[in-house]
């Protein structure tokens, strides 16, 4: 940090920015109980970023002085977040995709054309809408600072985005599947009418549960065998037993929205098509676990999620559904968004808590796990949005119904986001046993006909399969058993003209740059790996893909090479694996 930081001051418009969030809250609070607000420090970051365009050492000092917090650990934090720029940006700033889902469709084209055209924009990992591929997005800082999400995106619609002309937005994510639960209102219902939700089932579920108290919630959420959708496939039932039987209080309720996995947006559709569903999925986790306070920790790269939720969440206060003496049952609880500002990391659990307490998003050694100490070091209890979402049917119809559903060891239904070369890209809900083929079929199959070459399953910490292996069948064992895994869901497909090894050199560049830094096997492991893949050297990646798998602190540095190791034993991409 340069020493000018220490004199600068902040412009009356910075000042107006933070004190626009952080309000009457910090006044008269000494040094102590002001660092007791450092939770506000991301927020406060955002609301400069929005208002002005970029983080001066003036905004930093005077959030410095607002927090109590050392301005060089607030710079730490801002630099470590790829939306938010320390350095003076236009007003108008374009994100255009550049992953794995987007390239193929034209995204270096319409960068080159960028780039012809003088004009100025950022390359941008994945986006989250690789159902409308290539996609851009466009932020607006100023007075009514602004998003747009340009899917499909060409040049000519990102100037137009940039010029402040409207542009056009993103078309509309086509809703499919067999047995659509999860989605069963998401584009037949308004999602800004609470009426309407209820209309359609809403807060059944939750009265359900308020009837059977606390511990008959978590038994049926046990007798469901419901396991977590977000990787790690843990049994939730027992997730939630644990925190709700952790001393200590408050106990915290997390939803992690911050859904950065390459080829993945089924967590943006249900934000943005089903909003009241979280908001009373979670309240329904909050009773279960004796918990007042809720966070829903949401990508920044999600604009429209995070309008409908915040829209959501002001009219279920308004109808008592939220806040104090929820449906006169004496169970006080609400929740607060919180967006992330561009870091894949932040989907590990800790690295959200501490992104959450205003600190860089890195994660933290474990144990202790967070059902013991997790938000503020309390117990928490941290899902992501389809696995909170799967608790309304449960409770609607009973475990035993849920658990009858899919496969004795894989229940229920799951949501499955398709992308690439398929004809109808889009989120698709089956139940768990489907074979891969089928699920491919159900989108139309590849488009136009072509030869498949490969299939990207899980998303970039999954694993690439061959043709060979279309006879999967969708569940959580049957994929353990193949050497693969579900992880988010991801279903990418790659025909015969996909360059494969430009997609693993990708996602080995996605690795790298979304390393947090913290632990030596992985800073280093992902940039040894990248740069032997550039220059066709593979003698030492299972050398080294072993050590960021055993040595790494977090999922991200442990599965970082499990996408190029099955590229080369199942693709033949850069050579058999050894």
């Amino acid at each position: 940090m340069d020493l000018h930081f220490t004199s600068a001051a902040a412009t009356p418009d910075e000042r107006a920015a933070v004190d626009a969030l952080l309000g009457r809250r910090l006044d008269g609070l000494d040094g102590a109980n002001a660092r007791a607000q450092r939770h506000l420090l991301l927020p406060a970051l955002q609301s400069v970023q929005e208002r002005i365009g970029w983080i001066s050492a003036g905004a930093v000092n005077y959030i410095g002085t607002r927090l109590s917090v050392p301005p060089a650990e607030i710079f730490g934090v801002a630099t470590f977040y790829a939306l938010l720029a320390t350095t003076p940006r236009e007003p108008i700033v374009a994100h255009v995709c550049d992953d794995i889902a987007c390239t193929p469709a034209g995204a270096e084209r319409i960068c080159t054309q960028l780039e012809a055209a003088g004009a100025t924009f950022y390359r941008s990992p994945c986006l989250g809408l690789c159902d409308r591929a290539p996609a851009a997005l466009i932020t607006k800082s100023g007075t009514s600072p602004s998003a747009l999400q340009v899917a499909p995106a060409d040049a000519g619609s990102v100037i137009r985005a940039l010029s402040d002309d409207g542009g056009s937005r993103r078309q509309p994510t086509h809703l499919g599947g067999t047995r659509r639960t999860l989605l069963s209102r998401a584009g037949r219902v308004d999602p800004a009418s609470l009426d309407e939700y209820r209309a359609a089932g809403g807060y059944a579920a939750l009265a359900r549960a308020f009837e059977l108290g606390p511990k008959g919630v978590i038994a049926e959420v046990t007798a469901a065998k419901l396991l977590g959708r977000g990787g790690a496939a843990f049994p939730a039932g027992a997730k939630m037993q644990a925190v709700a039987d952790a001393p200590g209080a408050p106990h915290y309720l997390v939803c992690n929205a911050d859904e950065s996995e390459p080829g993945t947006f089924k967590d943006r559709v249900l934000l943005e098509d089903d909003p009241f569903a979280l908001i009373e999925a979670m309240t329904i986790a909050a009773y279960a676990i004796d918990s007042p306070q809720g966070f829903v920790y949401l990508r920044g790269e999600y604009p429209l999620a995070a309008q409908r939720i915040e829209r959501a969440m002001e009219g279920a206060r308004t109808a008592g559904l939220l806040g104090t003496n929820i449906l006169e049952r004496g169970f006080d609880f609400d929740i607060e968004l919180r967006r992330g500002a561009g870091a894949y990391i932040c989907g590990e659990e800790t690295a959200l808590f501490n992104s959450i307490e205003g600190k860089r998003g890195e994660p933290r050694n474990k144990p202790p796990f967070p059902a013991q100490a997790g938000l503020f070091a309390k117990p928490t209890l941290i899902n992501n949005v389809e696995t909170l979402a799967n608790l309304l049917p449960i409770l609607r119809d009973g475990g035993a119904a849920y658990a009858a559903i899919g496969t004795p060891q894989s229940t229920g239904t799951r949501l499955f986001s398709l992308s690439g070369a398929v004809a109808d890209p889009g989120l698709y809900e089956v139940p768990h046993g489907m074979v891969l083929r089928e699920l491919i079929e159900l989108a139309g199959g590849v488009a136009g006909k072509r030869p498949l070459q490969a299939i990207l399953l899980g998303g970039a910490a999954g694993v690439f399969l061959s043709p060979q292996a279309l006879d999967l069948r969708l569940t959580f064992e049957d994929a353990r058993a193949a050497g693969a895994t579900l992880g988010s869901g991801v279903v990418m497909l790659f025909d015969d003209r996909a360059d494969l090894e430009q997609t693993v050199l990708r996602i080995a560049r996605f690795f790298r740059e979304e390393s947090c830094g913290q632990c030596v096997p992985c800073r280093v492991g992902t940039v040894r790996q990248e740069e032997a893949l550039a220059r066709r050297d593979v003698t030492l990646l299972p050398e080294i893909a072993a050590v960021m798998r055993d040595a790494s602190i977090c999922g991200l540095g442990q599965t970082a090479a499990s996408v190029v190791a099955s590229a080369r034993t199942n693709l033949g991409v850069f050579g058999a694996h050894a």
